[in-house]
């Protein structure tokens, strides 16, 4: 078997997905991989960007659109660098977290994707589905769900 090559991580910023990320960092480490770490995100509407821009000022850039997103993506690069990985990109995406972790590996030519396995085990996840079972279902590349909870 041969290293792998691209490896794809998802985050939304919460302990058990930086958790994930660590997992990730080494593995792309360990086989001298590029690590990609993706952040799926929803743009603010014109609307809600007045409001906070009324209420907050300046600040509004820290709740608002793809602020929060690039937070969390270079809090992942800083935890991917101390676990090893020396090859790192960070990609922020519009949409559903599904899709977007799909669309990262096709356009990165990933060959693993990360994810943690929070929402396995939850009620809402076995009826409705969650992100780790709905990207092992339906990606074409090698899936690691790390134990993450």
């Amino acid at each position: 078997m041969t290293a792998y090559q691209t490896v794809v991580v998802g985050t939304d910023g919460s302990d058990s997905s930086f958790n994930a990320v660590d997992r990730a960092a080494g593995v792309a480490a360990d086989s001298g991989a590029t690590l990609v770490i993706a952040c799926a995100y929803y743009p603010a509407s014109k609307q809600d960007v007045e409001k906070a821009q009324d209420v907050l000022r300046d600040e509004a850039y820290q709740v608002v659109g793809s602020a929060p997103a690039e937070d969390t993506l270079q809090s992942a690069r800083d935890r991917a660098a101390r676990a090893g990985a020396t090859k790192v990109e960070t990609v922020p995406v519009v949409g559903e977290p599904v899709e977007s972790l799909s669309k990262v590996v096709t356009e990165h030519s990933a060959d693993l994707l990360v994810v943690g396995n929070r929402g396995l085990n939850t009620l809402a996840g076995r009826i409705l589905g969650s992100v780790p079972s709905e990207v092992a279902r339906k990606s074409g590349v090698d899936v690691l769900i790390v134990h993450t909870t």
